[in-house]
């Protein structure tokens, strides 16, 4: 068998012996791979690019000039499979339009079975998606501009099944270039800047239309709405997507009549700004009309006026190339100067001996900023949570870990509740949002005000400042059980949080007895991370705290570009 190895394997003619890339399945003969899989087999799904654009055909100089097309497989969720397994890639579709070689990954080998086909072999398919190859496209000599072929690819394995996977290549496509923006990375809360958007289209035909994408998180906004954008918003981000209509020819550079206004709002701190231009595909035009009613009617949306100036839709064509994809889009960093309060809360109970109470505890975020790590997705903070002498938790919110009375990790194979627990946060944590938390308690022994203790810390106890907080006196607060009176109780006297009132809510009584152990029980109460684009998961009710909305971005409503400067096509 010949190996293709990346960047060394030679091309190979779609129309003669080609090479080609495998992934994943069975440690069984070819007769027995090819058998039908049973109802229980796992699906494995073949993926890639449904497009790519070749760059065309170019005599002379360094030779013709690469596209990458990733093929991927995306195995269960969770369950790897630990087989061999063959891709096969037909090249038939792509003669005389495509020469194709190979980048495998690591493990992998790529050889040429017949004319026109090509396996690539591997063992075992990891959950989620990873790559089998990259197909290293360059334009047939003779092909012209707008030849196109497909490339059809198939997996087999032994108690495995694949989907099939066609990808299409063009000759010749647009190349829009998103210029990028000189921001202020480091504004102060109120700050606008001004973002001419520009690109330039450097490909060999010219875009039919194209989607303008603005990304932003919660603590930035844009204050202009339009007409011919579409605004969704997703936990922490909020996205407009601009259809614009027209041909932008090769050549030639395009910016907004007017630019866009980047604000930095007063819940900034670690936020991100990312701007994309693509060519529209066949769905751009029909989705027009929608989007303008979505803008009218959302806050500042345009008048009537802006709407009708909304140009009717009309039909596009089923096409969205780019020869170099990868310089489409930019992203911005912003940090800026915020703080953010987080108020821990614990909560009071009582009981008699044997009964099982709720405590509700946690902390919110009095702002003004939100606090993400978008880049890392690491945790923002963590709830630590010192049980009451002479209780017992019989059940935690699921993602909470129980750890030793001095913070440590508990024995290996122990099992059960523990004295203390540790719960994080998602990556994220909005302004008037916080982690609300639920922790069932058995009372064993009747110890008048008994008393827990409550921190809002950093996510590692080496680390446990919150460098974003300026008050960490009320960082910490108490969970008291049978206390002389149902008040709220105070912060303890010790470590962070010395003299800070706790803020608690009311606890439940709850007949019976739930399941011991550091992991939720069945009928456990929730770990809520509220306002904050994500949660931990649970079963149970809980009380989440009402989550702000966000604000809107966008993108021009009669999204208006010209043509600021033009090259010709050789440039």
């Amino acid at each position: 068998m010949t190996r293709f190895l990346p960047r060394t394997a030679p091309p190979i003619r779609a129309g003669g012996l080609v090479a080609a890339t495998a992934l994943l399945l069975a440690a069984a003969p070819p007769t027995a791979a090819s058998a039908a899989p049973t109802a229980a087999a796992p699906v494995v799904a073949l993926g890639g690019p449904a497009q790519t654009a070749l760059h065309p055909y170019a005599e002379g100089g360094d030779g013709p000039k690469r596209s990458t097309a990733r093929i991927t497989v995306t195995g269960a969720d969770d369950t790897a499979y630990e087989g061999e397994f063959t891709v096969t890639f037909d090249l038939t579709g792509a003669a005389g339009v495509a020469d194709v070689a190979f980048a495998p990954e690591a493990g992998i080998e790529c050889a040429a079975t017949a004319p026109g086909s090509a396996t690539c072999t591997g063992h075992g398919i990891s959950p989620g998606r990873s790559t089998v190859t990259d197909l290293l496209l360059t334009a047939t000599e003779g092909s012209e501009q707008g030849d196109t072929g497909t490339v059809r690819v198939t997996g087999e394995a032994r108690g495995a099944a694949f989907t099939p996977f066609t990808t299409e290549v063009t000759v010749g496509g647009p190349d829009l270039v998103m210029h990028r923006l000189p921001f202020d990375h480091e504004p102060v809360p109120g700050q606008q800047q001004q973002a001419p958007i520009t690109f330039t289209n450097r490909g060999s035909r010219a875009a039919e239309g194209v989607v303008l994408t603005l990304r932003h998180s919660r603590g930035l906004d844009i204050p202009q709405r339009y007409s011919n954008c579409a605004y969704t918003t997703d936990g922490a981000w909020t996205t407009a997507r601009c259809t614009v209509e027209g041909a932008f020819e090769a050549g030639a550079t395009y910016t907004l009549a007017a630019p866009l206004t980047l604000r930095t709002t007063d819940r900034a701190y670690r936020d991100i700004f990312g701007y994309g231009i693509h060519e529209a595909g066949a769905s751009a035009g029909t989705a027009r009309g929608a989007t303008a009613a979505r803008a009218a009617r959302g806050p500042g949306g345009g008048s009537d006026d802006v709407l009708r100036a909304v140009p009717a839709p009309r039909p596009m064509a089923a096409r969205a190339l780019d020869l170099e994809p990868g310089d489409n889009e930019h992203e911005a960093d912003f940090r800026t100067e915020n703080t953010a309060d987080f108020v821990a809360y614990g909560d009071t109970a009582s009981g008699r001996a044997g009964a099982t109470v709720t405590a509700r505890l946690g902390f919110r975020n009095d702002g003004p900023a939100w606090i993400g790590h978008l880049r890392s997705g690491e945790s923002v903070a963590a709830v630590d949570f010192t049980v009451p002498q002479g209780a017992t938790v019989t059940s935690a919110p699921e993602g909470c870990r129980g750890v030793s009375a001095e913070g440590t990790a508990l024995p290996t194979g122990r099992t059960g509740p523990a004295p203390r627990y540790v719960c994080p946060t998602p990556a994220t944590v909005r302004d008037d949002g916080g982690l609300d938390l639920a922790f069932g308690l058995r009372i064993d022994e009747v110890l008048l005000g008994a008393v827990g203790r409550v921190v809002v810390r950093g996510p590692e106890p080496r680390a446990a400042g919150l460098p974003f907080d300026p008050d960490p006196g009320n960082n910490a607060a108490r969970v008291v059980l049978n206390g002389e009176s149902g008040g709220a109780s105070p912060a303890p006297p010790e470590g962070p949080g010395d003299d800070a009132p706790g803020t608690p809510g009311p606890a439940t009584p709850t007949p019976g007895e739930a399941g011991a152990g550091g992991t939720a029980a069945p009928g456990a109460v929730p770990n809520t991370a509220t306002g904050n684009g994500g949660s931990l998961a649970a079963t149970g009710s809980s009380t989440a705290r009402a989550a702000s909305g966000l604000a809107v971005a966008a993108l021009t409503a009669g999204l208006v570009l010209f043509t600021a400067a033009r090259r010709r096509r050789g440039a």
